[in-house]
């Protein structure tokens, strides 16, 4: 398991954003830009992946440690600390379901009329023509 794969699954497991990642490396004074950090989480064959390193990735952890659990003079309990992430997670995604249904309202939706074919009232070509594939009618 290569450093990227670590550092893709802590961002998927505590549910961290780019710019919150950005936020706790300026924790330990390391700074990152958002492209930077992008190139870690592609995969190996994209051509803008890039290798994480040792020093980014202890960065990061030393970094998760002063954000979850505080510093010696300022303490916080990592379970709180999570628990609100989650409560402001679920915050905007309300927030977000409800600015889509108030943008639109019934009279601005599309409505979707069913298809019907129209009927073929150009010439044909061959005119009336009767075809009987070659079978005789009994009479």
């Amino acid at each position: 398991m290569t450093n990227n794969d670590i550092f893709k699954k802590l961002r998927v497991a505590l549910q961290l954003r780019d710019d919150e990642i950005v936020e706790i490396l300026q924790l330990v004074d390391f700074r990152i830009s958002k492209a930077e950090l992008g190139a870690f989480f592609r995969t190996e064959d994209h051509p803008n992946y890039k290798e994480c390193g040792d020093q980014i990735l202890r960065n990061f952890l030393n970094g998760l440690v002063i954000h979850l659990r505080g510093t010696k003079e300022n303490p916080k309990n990592p379970k709180e600390v999570l628990a609100q992430k989650k409560t402001e997670n679920r915050k905007q995604k309300t927030e977000n379901r409800e600015q889509k249904t108030d943008s639109k309202t019934t009279s601005e939706k599309k409505i979707v009329k069913k298809f019907t074919p129209k009927k073929d009232t150009r010439n044909p070509i061959l005119g009336k023509v009767k075809f009987n594939n070659g079978k005789k009618k009994m009479d």
